[in-house]
């Protein structure tokens, strides 16, 4: 899909297309050709596309604990970056990936497109504004009515996937059929769970709109409770996010379809003259009488955000979501996630993002890696 949107933007030519999975490369190859000629090349490696001095940028839409490695990797090789959200698949990739873009003087632009919606670009101004009065806290929140993750053992690794270059930067384990493509999502060892692939977008939102960068302290509740197989992450999950002055509350339902404000993914902020609610690309004031006194609908979709990242790349505008306020967004996520696995309160300095005082909590700061994949900089 982001091949595609960004081969059709005006002097941009997509060349490669990298995929350990050959048929998938196949597939993208041929839906980029539908609005490019020539088609792109196709590899199984991306390193391959870094020693290529044509290539001006690269795009990493893989698995979350390929994203800040891969990014890492084409900063140093001079390349400009879009990198799909979460940006890191734990904290201490994305303090590496902010450093290697400053190191490098490189665009990296986060995939949290809903920086470049224009009506959510309105909505975060009025807020700002006073709107609503005095933001007194927001609530972000994702529903899904997801399949189960199901009970597998060790397989054989399908023809045409490239299981060891799939793995990458992560320790090696067996292929299993519950991991590619999707539902890797739901393993600790290279996904971040619903708050990481879906939160990511809404709690981003939520820290645009109220100002704030790191909270002093988090707190998470939740679970597995729909089915008993493998998933590992919490298909319930609610976090709570303090700041101090305010706070932002995050709840996900993987597998119920009811959500808040009557919508299944949204954002809301809570005024002291109102509430400004958030779905999709629209947005509506609601007074503290309850009526609705403002809506405002805009388009979503992908297609600004490639254009302000390629603007960006050529010097004609600054990417709205800049790699550091991607890092800050993503730190979020694996606040709350950390305080899911150690079951308690996280403690944050403010300043710096950093947990306090809790030696657990601190050794899910980073990760292990696959001999010869840790990031540098």
């Amino acid at each position: 899909e982001l091949a595609r949107e960004l081969a059709a933007l005006e002097g941009v030519f997509v060349k490669y297309i990298c995929d350990v999975d050959a048929q998938h490369a196949a597939k993208a190859a041929a839906a980029v050709a539908a609005v490019q000629t020539p088609a792109p090349r196709t590899t199984g490696d991306f390193r391959h596309i870094l020693d290529d001095r044509e290539v001006d940028a690269l795009v990493i839409a893989a698995p979350d604990h390929w994203h800040a490695p891969a990014a890492i990797l084409a900063c140093a090789a001079g390349k400009h970056v879009y990198v799909e959200k979460p940006c890191s698949h734990n904290p201490r990739e994305g303090e590496l990936l902010v450093a290697a873009a400053r190191k490098h003087n490189r665009v990296v632009q986060h995939g949290t497109q809903r920086r470049s919606w224009p009506a959510i670009q309105q909505a975060i101004g009025l807020v700002r504004d006073g709107a609503i009065g005095r933001p007194i806290m927001a609530r972000g929140w994702y529903n899904n009515v997801r399949p189960a993750t199901g009970r597998c053992t060790e397989a054989p690794v399908p023809e045409g996937l490239d299981w060891d270059m799939w793995q990458g930067p992560a320790p090696r384990r067996p292929y299993r059929e519950n991991i590619v493509h999707y539902k890797w999502h739901w393993f600790w060892h290279w996904g971040t769970g619903e708050l990481g692939n879906n939160g990511v977008h809404s709690l981003d939102v939520c820290r645009w709109g109220l100002g704030v960068e790191y909270p002093r302290r988090v707190t998470s509740g939740g679970g597995r409770y729909w089915f008993d197989d493998d998933q590992e992450t919490p298909d319930t999950h609610v976090v709570t996010f303090e700041f101090g002055s305010t706070f932002i509350v995050w709840e996900g339902r993987s597998c119920h379809p009811r959500g808040f404000e009557n919508s299944r993914y949204g954002v809301a902020f809570y005024g002291t003259e109102g509430t400004l609610i958030i779905d999709g690309g629209s947005f509506r004031i609601i007074d503290l009488k309850d009526n609705e006194v403002r809506k405002v609908a805009g388009p979503g979709g992908n297609t600004a955000h490639l254009q302000n990242f390629i603007d960006a790349v050529r010097g004609q505008a600054k990417p709205v979501a800049e790699i550091e306020e991607g890092h800050k967004s993503t730190l979020l996520c694996h606040l709350g996630n950390i305080a899911h696995r150690t079951g308690r309160t996280i403690n944050v300095d403010q300043k710096t993002g950093r947990i306090v005082g809790d030696p657990e909590a601190q050794s899910l700061w980073s990760r292990q890696y696959a001999p010869g994949w840790e990031p540098k900089v």
